[in-house]
């Protein structure tokens, strides 16, 4: 009766794959995700000072490593290769035609190392760090432009990489690590998310100015149930609110248009196209006229998000604290 019996000996790696040999001296290869940088990455500093000073006891030296313990390491970094790197005349060392080759990649390899730790480095530094901020649309003309403005009084020298959004679009940006915090609404609950509401902003009801109901300055909102309505596309969050207001007076809206922008709700409920739910603009626009609305209480709660257990650099530690110093004064109230 035969059995099945695995080599002892030390696994090589062959691409992304490592080899045993079978009971019958055949080798059998085995899936080893990322064997050779597995195997390969902690040598290769010490190959390219070899490679530099063509002599093992002056790359010791600049390495702080013992002489006999870099030689060693570079005679396993052949046998595992199974290619000769080196000429040697004592301690003195020359390349070999392949290790010329292996030099040239292997240099430039480590140079996209050195940058990339520059890099995170650098967007680390708590003086001159990155923070990637989302925020929604209605938040870009006036609220986010003057939240960085006051950051940057005593920090000036942080830098911001932004994403205009809506909201699920940047939770899951979020979620994908593309994104530090974001300003969203409604503000989210989540089990995978920490959430602190900063404010809240009152909702409109905008009509045409040539609207029969442009002459109130209030209005009930079951009064406009049966007006078209101009909204955001499902997915945003004010349409979600929008939708959950309606509800609470007793309709569900008659959809004339769905965008993804509130400015051009705005220019078409100007044009005749409908009503909507809106919140204030940044400058007041021809046409139209804001009607408050006194039932169901219209307002949506603006929020900062970021993900739970995401250690924070010291750049996003500080907005962040600066974001939540800010509650009730988030918004340019009207």
């Amino acid at each position: 009766m035969q059995h099945d019996r695995r080599s002892k000996a030390p696994l090589s790696p062959i691409g992304n794959r490592s080899v045993t040999e079978d009971f019958d001296g055949t080798p059998t290869a085995e899936l080893a995700a990322g064997s050779w940088a597995a195997t390969l990455t902690p040598r290769l500093a010490q190959f390219t000072a070899v490679a530099r000073h063509e002599h093992v006891t002056r790359a010791a030296h600049q390495l702080g490593m013992p002489q006999s313990t870099l030689s060693r390491s570079m005679a396993r970094l052949e046998e595992d290769l199974g290619v000769a790197l080196f000429a040697r005349h004592g301690r003195q060392v020359s390349l070999t035609a392949a290790g010329r080759d292996f030099l040239t990649t292997v240099e430039r390899a480590l140079s996209e190392v050195e940058r990339a730790a520059e890099s995170v480095r650098m967007d680390a530094d708590p003086e001159s760090g990155k923070v990637a901020f989302g925020f929604l649309h209605t938040m870009g003309s006036e609220t986010v432009p003057e939240l960085i403005r006051a950051f940057r009084t005593d920090h000036p020298r942080v830098r911001f990489q932004l994403v205009q959004n809506y909201g699920e679009a940047m939770i899951e940006r979020l979620r994908d690590g593309e994104l530090d915090l974001c300003l969203t609404s409604p503000v989210p609950d989540e089990p995978d998310l920490v959430a602190r509401r900063l404010d809240e902003q009152k909702l409109r009801l905008i009509v045409p100015d040539d609207h029969p109901l442009a002459a109130r300055k209030r209005i009930r909102l079951a009064e406009a149930a049966n007006e078209l309505f101009v909204t955001l596309e499902p997915g945003y969050g004010l349409r979600k609110i929008t939708d959950r207001l309606c509800a609470d007076a007793g309709f569900t809206p008659k959809i004339a248009f769905e965008g993804e922008d509130p400015e051009t709700l705005r220019g078409l409920v100007a044009a005749g196209l409908g009503v909507g739910l809106l919140p204030p603009p940044a400058v007041p626009r021809p046409g139209v006229v804001e009607l408050a609305v006194t039932a169901p209480r219209a307002v949506r709660e603006i929020g900062v998000a970021w993900l739970d257990g995401h250690p924070d650099t010291p750049p996003v530690a500080a907005f962040k604290r600066f974001l939540l110093s800010r509650r009730g004064q988030l918004l340019l109230h009207r």
